[in-house]
């Protein structure tokens, strides 16, 4: 997934803002990018650049039904 340089400038950049939070406190998220920069061989940038995209649909999905984040139905597939 590729974070375009359309839209609002300071939303895509407190969307980073909010992903790099979640890497330093969230243990599922920091899980994540560990496996994408030493498993998939990713850049650290490009994976948390990818992060961004999982934790916009996740806010997406989050608001759209209503629910509260619950790591095992995130991050069970992953």
């Amino acid at each position: 997934m590729v974070l375009s340089k359309r839209g609002r400038p300071r939303l895509r950049h407190l969307l980073y803002l909010m992903t790099m939070s979640m890497v330093m406190t969230n243990a599922e998220i920091r899980a994540s990018h560990r496996y994408n920069v030493e498993e998939k061989k990713l850049k650290k940038m490009k994976s948390i650049m990818k992060l961004c995209g999982k934790v916009i649909r996740l806010l997406i999905a989050l608001a759209k039904n209503n629910t509260t984040y619950e790591p095992i139905k995130v991050f069970s597939a992953a």
